[in-house]
């Protein structure tokens, strides 16, 4: 069987809404993204505004740190953008505080407020699909989310009609009373769910809580709930819920469109949009306005409903709901070509914002179809709080404002006016999903198609500048709105995140809705990257550039993926990676090298150059020295001798590379280098040795020798590792004991006085921290005073954790005993048993993770095996005591599912001596980043966003033995690093290529155009891909059969897309050649093939096929054609040298219909298209032509095409039969009622298996097994399974293990049928996944061990992981093994044959033909980590791989290393 894994997680933002979730005045926006929940906070930094861009403005919204305050050039937009700093102003950020992957996929989130929460702030429902609702709230105490209770309406008892459709089938939507009195969730096709919730002063809460319930309540399962953190016990916030047929409420609510609860009425009230018949634009002339708006009101005790208000005769195209606070009120009808407003006395209002408003309703509105607006897919969120102004956010990004005119509180009228472009209406991306509004001057905007941004706004006007420049404040800072509405910024969240106060400004608040005049003026905050929709995927080598002329060797690596983004103008290229790959700036060979370190230290002043410097009034040492001290001077290198020692080294920085240093007071023979560090202001260098502290000057004069053995005992233990924190040094020595030493003020170093306790711990390992910003201190006060401290983290050899604040050293003021088994959460109060399990732990670190000024402090732990485990400190609401740990200091374990490999490459690895002797590396600054550096035979960084949790990035190259910190003039914030090899590299992270949102190395290529299809040209080194841009569609006037159409002039044409063909060269990433194609004419598919160029010679050439579309109007049918390109060399452009390559077009032959898929075929050198309803196999000519050689007729359309190399076989989907005699076989088909997205081969062994993409967001396993008794003789395939993957399928690319060609020449490739495979699947949602198959031992070991996780860990949301990814009576029973006589597709497995050529079958069966085995979930095995080890222990052992003792480890290491494996995804080799 197999396991799907998530590599990357999605991408795509479908719900955002905006709420107080982890206390009261906090500001937190939560994300869905499909399956993943997102909890962010706002900071708000003082930025320089960018003001010269020499690109696109829409690629602004690629990068993150654009923004930061640190100045950061690292752009996500490539080399091409120059910026211009000149402005000041505030800009919000998105800082991540949690996220959760969900088993299921949200339709729906909504805030409420309930009487019982924990921190006295707003609670989350969340809707999934089939109809489930979770009610979640923040726990301070866990620093998590925690489920209330979780409520489902899928039982069958629910579905009143036996014809009714699934609910997989129908749009659940959610709506919450504003007042939090109740939810309804509308599912299936006219079911109402009414959820109750508990306020004070209701009769609910003073009512009885046993209610009769009956058979169309839901079965709510409230999670067990003891007590509150005051002790105090709980009822539950809700009631019990009842759903109604909305036939009860009303009979003509036959067809249900849109609902959503109203403000301000004293019993919950909603608004529901409705028709009797199903609205048509093809019978307008019989349903022109037929739509109905009607207003019920909830009698939440009775379970009765009445209806207040009720407007007939509504135009047919109205689509949704909007619900209006104050001072409007009442409600906006959203339509296709109108916006209409209906207040509480049931007064309409509306406005025609096209021409075809007039057309297609009688209905009394303004005209304003001037504007010509297309409402189809827009957002309409709130501008202002005062006015009640509305933001309508168009689907191609464009904006516009809702403004209504007032009347007391009567609406008389509404108006639309669009923003210009000048005042910054193209900044937005297009295609946004949601809309969250973040307080005054600012709203969230999701996107499933393009980048989520933070938009904001201000309003310049006269007296606001006059204002601003009273306080001294700039005229450009006046124009932000943020600058006077500093309580709307850092109110929000104070304990995460504010430092200071608004003061004055505050008395200086503007509201932006105020009634002052001036223009609004929108620019981005920041913005959260999408890979979606992914509809193109290739692979390809990199670039000559990228490897600088070889450099890199291992360090790069051999395949790199490309994959289509955005829409619209937003379109562009991402290019993906699953390492790190540095950029090399120089290399060496530094054979038996042990260790090196990067040394940065101010010089000694000498008294005739000061003098002299002051004689002359010419130097101020000070500066001539600042920017020399932050550069690294020396590289200190520990290699082994040839005697089987050490020895130490020193070179001195150049700019060609390292020079030895000679004649200075530093002693090669000193022996080997532990650490290296800088003290007392960088004066002294602190060089530690086995056996005793060097400390040198600036200019490696030796200062002093502090010898390490103990003075009292007379032992002399060796140095083992150390901990750097001006002025302290702790040093932990072999025999377990410390020394922590102190430098002066003269630079001297000198011991401390250990303590009772501390002098008789025994610990395997140190820490020092700079609390800068008081994190690991109370809040308030008491955080402000412990700023700047020293705090030293102790692991001792039972697994305690203990913190010491320096320089008290007297006894720790925090003791965890539990660190030892990894538990969920370290806290005081856990005692562990000495018999317990525990995990053989060897490091800990404390340090900033981050970017820019946006760093958090993180506790790592490493294990014997290298792997990393991650903590977060955070405060529980336990009392906070007077010491500077209060006892409700915890730390909560991150998910990380990493795991370090566990095979070992001979030369390439390293010694367990060696490991002990190489601990992890805290960088201060490597490519803008705070990182941890894990050296080892996985070397990892762990790197952190802003937006993103602590990730374990791989370094691509051999095991690593030696890495620091490289800052200089020609490597800024860079890194230097060693490998087991030998070889000494200088390196950066490139600049326009991000890591932490993906945890893949992630660059982006701006197209400024849709893209639809990309393919490699392996030759020549180059990408084809397919584009398109919005063009409006004109009917032919000189129609001879439609006259009628020369009179027709309108003012709102159709757009189609209009295509182009590009030739890539990602030497620069620029286009280097267009080609255009005919009018109307639109890309579908593009596919590099090596096809037979010659009959007589049998020659082969690699070409690009490009299939297209070529529509006009619905009534008239659909044309296509296949190009045949060459791509040749040309003389470049003078100054360009990478426009030497050109499309030279072979062939273009227009066909009936659209050719929507490409594939070669056979060992010949064929074409497989798929054009209209037939698959054709065409063989190119040496005159320029294409031969017709074979066809099979399918149904409708042909969504996918893939063959097997070496075999003749390929998939088609929708093939139904063949002709002769060179012919195409059908060898078996699916009897199944499919709507196939995409199929791909997957051989594992001596078996065949076929991947299934539906609709449905499914995958299903077929295996063609002719044998079988149940495939009827080969004239079916077997299905094994049905798979969710939770969001709609996009590709389907089979990547086998071993390394093959990129020509799919059958004379070039050595795959075979038999070669082990993957499957690499994209989704619309931007997230990479991977299925592998497994073998029957693997699988068995995993699936028993999935059972153990699943039971194990919590499921956040109270959803199941196992209903999520098994969809429930998808297949009819294996009896039932007849073909469908109506089915909707296939899936068909065909061959390409001749006479005299033997060709192999295929065959299935419908049903039950499988072994009814489930893929396992690779999400759920990847929360390995989040075990305890105690549970890991249990879990081994009842796995049969250890004893649950000492023995348990090896089993433990036997698990790692197949869950290692598992996700991993194998890009080795040539491609």
């Amino acid at each position: 069987m197999e396991c799907f894994t998530e590599l990357t997680p999605p991408t795509a933002v479908t719900h955002a809404v905006c709420a107080p979730f982890l206390s009261p005045t906090a500001t937190n926006v939560i994300l869905a993204r499909t399956s993943l929940l997102q909890i962010f906070g706002l900071k708000t930094l003082s930025t320089e505004l960018d003001t010269t861009v020499s690109v696109n403005e829409d690629a602004r919204l690629t990068d993150r740190r654009m923004l930061d305050d640190d100045g950061l050039d690292q752009s996500f937009l490539g080399a091409d953008v120059t910026y211009q700093r000149a402005e000041r102003s505030h800009s919000s950020k998105l800082v991540l505080i949690a996220e959760y992957p969900l088993s299921g996929t949200v339709t729906a989130l909504a805030p409420i407020k309930i009487l019982t929460s924990k921190t006295g702030a707003d609670a989350l429902l969340i809707a999934t699909k089939d109809a489930k609702l979770s009610l979640v709230e923040w726990d301070p105490d866990c620093h998590a989310i925690t489920t209330i209770s979780i409520h489902y309406y899928e039982s069958e008892d629910l579905q009143v009609n036996p014809w009714s459709p699934d609910l997989a089938q129908c749009v659940s939507e959610l709506s919450v009373d504003p007042s939090s009195r109740c939810a309804a969730l509308k599912f299936g096709r006219r079911n109402l769910a009414i959820l109750p919730f508990r306020q004070a002063g209701d009769d609910l809460v003073m009512g009885d809580d046993d209610l009769d319930m009956d058979e169309d309540e839901d079965e709510d399962r409230p999670v067990p709930k003891d007590t509150r953190a005051d002790g105090h016990s709980t009822k539950t916030p809700y009631a019990a819920s009842f759903v109604l047929p909305l036939s009860a409420l009303d009979p003509s609510l036959v067809h249900p469109i849109h609902l959503s609860f109203l403000h301000e009425y004293r019993e919950p009230t909603f608004g529901i949009l409705a028709a009797p018949r199903a609205a048509s634009s093809a019978l307008l002339h019989e349903r022109r306005d037929l739509l109905s708006y009607t207003v019920f009101t909830l009698d939440l005790e009775q379970r009765a409903s009445t209806t207040i208000l009720s407007v007939t005769d509504l135009p047919y195209d109205l689509y949704q709901v909007v619900a209006l606070p104050t001072p409007v009120g009442g409600a906006l009808l959203l339509g296709v070509n109108e916006l209409i407003h209906v207040d509480q006395a049931g007064k309409t209002n509306g406005v025609a914002v096209n021409p075809f408003a007039r057309e297609c309703s009688s209905f009394g509105m303004a005209d304003q179809s001037d504007l010509s607006l297309k409402l189809e897919g827009c957002v309409l969120e709130q501008l202002s709080p005062d006015t009640g102004d509305m933001l309508l956010i168009l689907a191609s990004g464009a904006l516009a404002m809702v403004t209504f005119r007032l009347d007391g509180r009567s609406v008389s009228g509404l108006s639309v006016r669009t923003i210009a472009d000048e005042s910054g209406a193209r900044v937005v991306p297009p295609s946004v999903s949601c809309a969250a509004s973040l307080g005054r001057g600012k709203m969230f905007l999701g996107s499933e198609e393009a980048d989520a941004v933070v938009l904001g706004w201000s309003r310049k006007s006269k007296q606001t500048a006059k204002s601003a420049s009273r306080l001294g404040a700039s005229e450009e800072e006046a124009q932000d709105e943020s600058y006077f509405d500093e309580d709307a910024i850092d109110d929000q969240d104070d304990d995460l995140y504010a430092d200071g106060d608004g003061g004055e400004r505050q008395q200086l608040t503007t509201p932006s809705g105020d009634g002052s005049t001036g223009e609004l003026t929108f620019r981005i905050h920041d913005a959260l990257p999408n890979l979606a929709p992914m509809k193109g995927l290739t692979f390809g080598l990199p670039t000559a550039v990228d490897t600088d002329q070889g450099l890199q060797d291992d360090a790069i690596s051999d395949v790199e993926l490309i994959t289509t983004s955005g829409c619209g103008r937003t379109g562009s290229l991402t290019i993906l990676r699953p390492e790190i790959y540095p950029k090399v700036i120089q290399q060496h060979e530094f054979p038996d090298v042990q260790g090196i370190w990067s040394v940065a230290a101010t010089r000694p002043v000498v008294k005739s150059r000061a003098s002299q410097a002051k004689a002359n009034a010419q130097v101020d040492l000070e500066q001539a020295y600042a920017v020399d001290d932050a550069l690294h001077r020396f590289l200190i290198v520990s290699r082994a001798t040839a005697q089987g020692g050490e020895e130490s080294m020193a070179y001195t920085v150049t700019s060609t590379g390292f020079d030895e240093i000679k004649g200075t007071e530093f002693e090669p023979a000193a022996g080997g280098t532990v650490d290296v560090g800088s003290l007392g202001a960088r004066s002294r260098i602190i060089q530690v040795l086995r056996g005793e502290i060097r400390s040198y000057d600036g200019d490696l004069g030796l200062a002093q020798i502090f010898p390490i053995s103990d003075e009292v005992s007379g032992a002399e233990p060796k140095a083992l590792s150390t901990s750097f924190c001006d002025p302290y040094l702790v040093v932990v020595r072999d025999d377990a004991s410390l020394l922590l030493l102190e430098c002066d003020g003269n630079g001297d170093l000198e011991e401390m006085d250990k303590g009772p306790t501390l002098s008789v711990a025994e610990c395997l390992s140190a820490c020092l921290y700079r609390d800068r910003d008081g994190q690991f201190a109370a809040s308030g006060q008491q955080a402000k005073e412990a700023k700047d401290r020293v705090v030293m983290f102790l692991l001792t050899t039972e697994g305690a954790l203990q913190i010491y604040e320096l320089p008290d050293l007297s006894q720790p003021k925090y003791l965890a005993e539990c660190l030892g088994i990894l538990p969920a959460i370290i806290a005081t109060e856990h005692a562990v048993k000495k018999s317990t399990a525990r995990e053989n732990l060897t490091e800990i670190v404390v340090a900033d993770l981050g970017e820019g000024t946006m760093t958090s402090p993180y506790l790592l732990v490493r294990d014997a095996a290298d792997n990393l485990t991650i903590y977060e400190p955070f405060y529980a609401t336990a009392a906070v005591s007077a010491e500077s740990f209060p006892p409700s200091l915890r730390l909560l374990k991150i998910s990380n599912p990493t795991l370090a490999s566990a095979a070992k490459v001979s030369g390439d690895s390293m010694d367990d001596e060696e490991h002990r002797a190489r601990p992890m590396r805290v960088v201060s600054d490597v490519g803008g980043y705070r990182a941890v550096f894990l050296p080892g035979d996985s070397p990892s960084f762990v790197l952190k966003g802003a937006a993103s949790i602590p990730r374990v990035m791989r370094l691509r190259g051999p095991g690593v033995r030696g890495m620091s910190g490289f800052h200089t003039e020609g490597c800024e914030r860079g890194w230097v690093y060693v490998d087991v090899k030998g070889v000494l590299r200088v390196s950066q992270f490139p600049t326009d290529v991000r890591y932490t949102e993906l945890g893949w190395a992630m660059k982006r290529v701006v197209l400024g155009e849709e893209v639809h299809a990309i393919s490699y040209h392996e030759a020549m080194h180059s990408y084809v891909v397919g584009t398109s841009q919005p063009v409006e569609f004109a009917i032919p006037k000189d129609d001879e059969f439609h006259r009628e159409w020369a009179d027709e002039n309108i003012s709102l044409k159709p757009t189609v897309e209009q295509g182009a063909i590009k030739l890539l060269n990602p030497i620069t990433w620029g286009v280097v050649h267009t080609y255009p194609l005919h009018a109307y004419e639109t890309v579908l598919c593009i596919k590099t093939l090596s096809l037979e160029v010659s009959e007589n010679t049998r020659a082969r050439k690699t070409l690009v096929a490009v299939g297209t579309s070529i529509g006009r109007m619905t009534d008239q049918a659909c044309r296509g054609a296949i190009y045949i390109f060459e791509i040749i060399r040309v003389v470049p452009v003078p100054g360009q040298p990478e426009t030497d390559r050109h499309l030279k077009l072979v062939v273009r032959e227009e066909v009936k219909g659209a050719v929507t898929a490409i594939s070669e075929i056979g060992c010949q050198g064929f074409l497989l298209m798929a054009q209209g309803q037939k698959c054709l196999v065409r063989g190119l000519k040496e005159d320029g032509t294409l031969l017709p050689v074979a066809f099979m007729d399918v149904m409708c359309h042909v969504s996918a095409l893939k063959n097997l190399p070496g075999t003749g076989m390929c998939l088609i989907g929708d093939a139904l039969k063949g002709e002769e005699p060179y012919k195409m076989i059908l060898f078996g088909k699916s009897g199944t009622h499919l709507e196939v997205i995409g199929v791909e081969f997957l051989p594992s062994g001596d078996q065949l298996y076929i991947v299934v993409a539906d609709a449905d967001s499914n995958l299903h396993l077929f295996q063609f097994d002719p044998e079988h008794p149940r495939s009827l003789s080969g004239s079916r395939l077997l299905h094994h399974t049905t798979f969710n993957v939770g969001s709609y399928t996009t590709n389907l690319t089979r990547i086998p293990t071993s390394s093959f060609s990129f020509s799919t020449s059958s004379s070039t490739t050595n795959t075979s049928p038999t070669t082990p495979s993957q499957i690499l699947h994209t989704s619309h949602s931007g997230a990479l996944s991977l299925l592998s198959p497994l073998s029957e031992t693997t699988y068995r070991t995993l699936s028993s061990l999935w059972n153990q996780i699943s039971n194990s860990v919590d499921h956040h949301a109270g959803l199941n992981p196992r209903s999520y990814r098994s969809p429930s009576s998808f297949f009819p029973s294996s009896s039932s093994s007849s073909a469908f006589t109506h089915p909707a597709s296939f899936v068909a497995l065909g061959g390409l044959g001749s006479a005299g050529v033997a060709m192999g079958g295929a065959g299935g069966g419908s049903g039950g033909g499988g072994e009814g085995r489930s893929v396992l979930d690779g999400a759920v095995l990847r929360r390995w980590g989040d075990l305890s080890a105690p549970r890991r222990a249990e879990v081994v052992a009842r796995l049969g791989l250890g004893d649950g003792g000492q023995g348990w480890a090896q089993g433990q290491a036997a698990l790692g290393g197949l869950l290692a494996g598992v996700g991993a995804l194998r890009l080795r080799g040539k491609w």
